[in-house]
């Protein structure tokens, strides 16, 4: 006679249970009998984040907050604002300059040693430079990387096909 329940897992025995691989995010923690404090404790950095974004103007802004999310999830509270506007500086930059019709930019943080590494990938094909601080009009655009030089702590261009990437890290946060 067949039973409609659901066969009973087979349990293996203890001692292959304490012998498992763990996972990328799982935490460990040993507590003795007399101390119930934590005696070791493994934890993982926090992971990087990314997403696309398409040639949108509301890409910008929702940039931001993917990168607001971020640095709230990670505990940065120091120099946050800094990073956020030069995130919206190098987002806008791809829309404008680096995102030819029908594409779009990569935004990628990277918490790194006490600081963070922002990355915009886009598939334009101009290097970017930072213009001088005196040859442009008041009220003028194009002050971007200018700003992003004077807050991060460093910043730069790679290659990568097709297009490029503009990053910058900021520390101490």
């Amino acid at each position: 006679m067949r039973s409609n329940s659901p066969p009973t897992p087979v349990r293996p025995p203890s001692r292959a249970r304490t012998n498992r691989p763990y996972g990328p995010a799982h935490c460990l923690s040993v507590t003795t009998e007399r101390d119930p404090r934590h005696v070791n404790t493994e934890t993982q950095p926090p992971s990087p984040r990314e997403r696309f974004y398409r040639r949108e103007r509301r890409s910008v802004p929702a940039a931001r907050a993917f990168a607001r999310a971020a640095l709230a999830e990670w505990g940065v509270r120091e120099r946050a604002d800094d990073v956020l506007l030069c995130v919206s500086e190098l987002a806008t930059n791809a829309l404008v300059h680096g995102v030819p019709p029908g594409r779009g930019f990569l935004l990628r943080l990277v918490p790194c040693g006490g600081g963070v590494r922002v990355e915009v990938h886009d598939s334009g094909d101009g290097v970017p430079a930072v213009p001088q601080a005196d040859v442009r009009e008041p009220g003028e655009g194009g002050r971007g990387l200018l700003l992003v030089s004077e807050l991060a702590d460093k910043w730069g261009v790679g290659e990568r096909d097709p297009g490029k990437v503009v990053w910058f890290e900021v520390r101490g946060v």
